[in-house]
């Protein structure tokens, strides 16, 4: 998919704003707290239903304002889509091609996006919760049962987590939820295992560009209970831990993997830079993933790339970007050196006046 137009109401600093992109690099430039990343922010919308800084949807209203609007224009392989988003009354209103949606999920279905931001190298550093969401996002978007099976699950696991903080002992109470609890689980555990074997391949030939000095990665899964025992069995046999627990201890919910290198020690982390590239190379391999199932490449939103990058690893990432042929929506105090001028199809800049800002083409260049 490439966005061809984006129209933004009440969206933190940004009143009023119409954005025609275009299908290659864009780069926003703007003074830290002008606004730039807000850009970012309403195209992420379209494709989570919440912004990936956190914090209080609401927040995202401009202030004094009840609502926030975000449409945009994009083109596929088979024509041109239409949607828009609003935020009002604490709720999300959704239309795609002029059709009234019931549930925000068939428009993030529909607008796949990824975006890469200063906090994202705890893809790899930080909480289990952040690889399953990564290994999630695309079976979300490449496998049409995954979603069912899923929900199914979870809703399982929050009855039987409430029998167990109520103390309930009675163990016909647990048997339906945990034999659909179990039921459920071996189908996410296969998918998710598949799917992180999809996102190695895609994701190896990145990491060899970025990284070559660690050597051949290594893609390790765990489903997040025992390979030898049955979930049903297993969830009867610790019915008396979680009692005291409170909540489910095993399960796909405690879902975890992790990447390691052939020439870094086992007990030996990342530098800093090192786990930057290596969760980047992680988060475009989910392109790929999408392309080899059929479906339209993502948007690519890149929040302060150059941070914490040197410039020889920043040119790797702008030239494999440039060559995949993806758009890109990036964002920083100003142009890196590291990506050539004229790898940038349209370039934008962000300006700040109280607590408004506005956007228009980069000085020197033509709208």
């Amino acid at each position: 998919m490439r966005i061809t137009q984006l129209q933004i109401s009440d969206l933190r600093l940004f009143a009023d704003l119409s954005l025609r992109l275009a299908p290659g690099i864009n780069f926003i430039t703007g003074a830290n707290g002008a606004g730039k990343t807000s850009l970012l922010e309403a195209m992420h919308l379209l494709g989570y239903g919440r912004s990936f800084r956190g914090g209080s949807r609401d927040t995202l209203i401009r202030h004094g304002r009840e609502r926030l609007q975000v449409f945009a224009r994009w083109q596929t392989e088979t024509g041109e889509r239409r949607t828009g988003l609003t935020r009002s009354d604490s709720d999300w209103q959704a239309k795609l091609d002029g059709q009234r949606l019931p549930t925000l999920g068939e428009l993030h279905r529909a607008c796949a996006v990824i975006c890469f931001e200063p906090g994202s190298h705890e893809l790899l550093a930080g909480a289990a919760e952040q690889r399953r969401r990564y290994l999630d996002w695309a079976l979300f978007h490449v496998e049409p049962d995954f979603l069912s099976a899923w929900r199914r699950y979870q809703r399982a696991l929050r009855q039987r987590n409430s029998l167990l903080r109520a103390s309930a002992r009675n163990t016909a109470e647990y048997l339906p939820w945990e034999q659909e609890m179990a039921s459920t689980a071996h189908r996410i555990d296969v998918l998710r295992e598949q799917q992180l074997s999809r996102s190695a391949s895609a994701a190896t030939p990145l990491l060899s560009f970025f990284l070559a000095e660690l050597g051949e990665p290594d893609w390790r899964y765990r489903r997040g209970w025992s390979k030898t025992h049955d979930f049903a069995d297993l969830l009867a046999s610790n019915r008396e831990r979680d009692l005291r627990l409170g909540y489910s201890f095993s399960g796909p919910h405690r879902a975890d993997w992790q990447l390691r290198f052939e020439n870094l020690p086992e007990a030996a982390p990342l530098s800093r830079g090192q786990e930057k590239l290596a969760a980047l190379a992680c988060v475009l391999a989910q392109v790929d993933v999408l392309k080899l199932a059929g479906h339209e490449a993502p948007l690519v939103l890149l929040d302060d790339l150059a941070s914490e990058l040197d410039r020889e690893h920043q040119a790797r990432v702008w030239r494999q970007l440039r060559e995949s042929g993806v758009q890109v929506v990036a964002t920083g105090t100003e142009r890196p050196p590291s990506l050539p001028g004229e790898w940038v199809d349209a370039l934008f800049h962000v300006e700040r006046q109280g607590d408004t800002a506005t956007l228009k083409p980069h000085p020197g260049v033509s709208a």
